[in-house]
């Protein structure tokens, strides 16, 4: 079985922490056999302190970072799969957002480099990712050779608007979506967390009937849509619970762990009136009832 785990709303709480409950659950998950696979938007740097968490070094698992611009299998640390914004409209990008005051960041290393180091999202980005800002008077020259991302942070409504606006400019080169409603992430086309899950389970000979995914963004849509059951957290954007198969508890309610551990009953409300209720695991018999708000009666089998 792969577990597929977005981090942050849903892997970490909202302290940004992996709580000692899921932490033993995905433990325990590995234990039997379950590969994980971090995949966030985060740089690879941001996703390495909750890798090694999980211990991913000892037990194998894979990440991918920049929504999948990268994967890394963190065992052997080997660089299995890359893909580099074009050349070309990484200008275009820089001069759109200095147009429009919005922050633009890149990475460096360990650092997030930024012409605005002082606006509140790109703070927000360093606390997600426990890398430090560092204030540069020309982002082109300071950001890493052959960026995977980059990422535009402004005021939820502005980067609706500059969704829309650079999915036209620079649509057909590259990849414009919204990560968070802050957060506009830049990416190379064919990017997304779907087509590199795609990627890697070919490589690792899976396939997506075997994969459990969990996520609460926008971002994590098309993963959700992939997996063979696509777990949202209550905290979820509405968007993303309607597309789930199943919503559980929320990230600071340790709702992996909720899903996950064995033995566990539990009662998962569904965004279209489903519900699912735990049986008892020892067994590994769960009851599936799915209960429709237009129906009278209701649909159930177990598995």
């Amino acid at each position: 079985m792969i577990i597929s785990l977005d981090l942050d709303g849903t892997l970490t709480n909202s302290e940004k922490k992996v709580t000692p409950r899921t932490r033993q659950a995905l433990l325990d998950a590995e234990a039997n056999g379950a590969v994980l696979v971090l995949a966030s938007g985060r740089p690879t740097y941001g996703i390495a302190p909750v890798a090694e968490c999980l211990e991913m070094e000892k037990r194998g698992g894979y990440i991918l970072s920049y929504n999948g611009g990268q994967i890394v299998d963190w065992k052997s640390k080997e660089l299995i799969y890359a893909k580099h914004l074009p050349a070309q409209v990484i200008p275009v990008l820089h001069q759109y957002a200095r147009q429009h005051h919005y922050a633009l960041l890149g990475y460096a290393g360990r650092d997030i480099v930024t012409e605005m180091p002082d606006d509140e999202y790109v703070h927000e980005e360093s606390r997600i990712n426990n890398m430090v800002i560092r204030g540069v008077d020309n982002l082109l020259e300071a950001i890493e050779p052959q960026p995977t991302k980059l990422l535009m942070t402004g005021h939820p409504d502005d980067m609706v608007r500059a969704e829309a606006e650079l999915a036209d400019v620079v649509g057909n080169d590259m990849e414009v979506f919204r990560s968070a409603p802050f957060f506009l992430e830049l990416v190379p086309k064919g990017i997304d967390k779907a087509q590199s899950l795609m990627r890697l389970l070919s490589l690792i000979g899976q396939q997506p009937a075997d994969m459990i995914a969990f996520g609460d963004g926008y971002n994590d849509l098309s993963m959700l849509r992939l997996a063979g059951i696509g777990v949202a957290m209550a905290n979820a954007a509405p968007e993303v619970r309607a597309e789930a198969d199943f919503v559980t508890l929320s990230n600071d309610e340790d709702g992996i762990a909720h899903y996950l551990e064995p033995g566990e009953r539990c009662l998962l409300m569904y965004t279209n009136v489903q519900i699912r209720r735990c049986a008892d695991d020892i067994q590994l018999h769960h009851l599936h009832i799915f209960v429709s708000a237009h129906l009278l009666a209701a649909r159930v089998w177990l598995t």
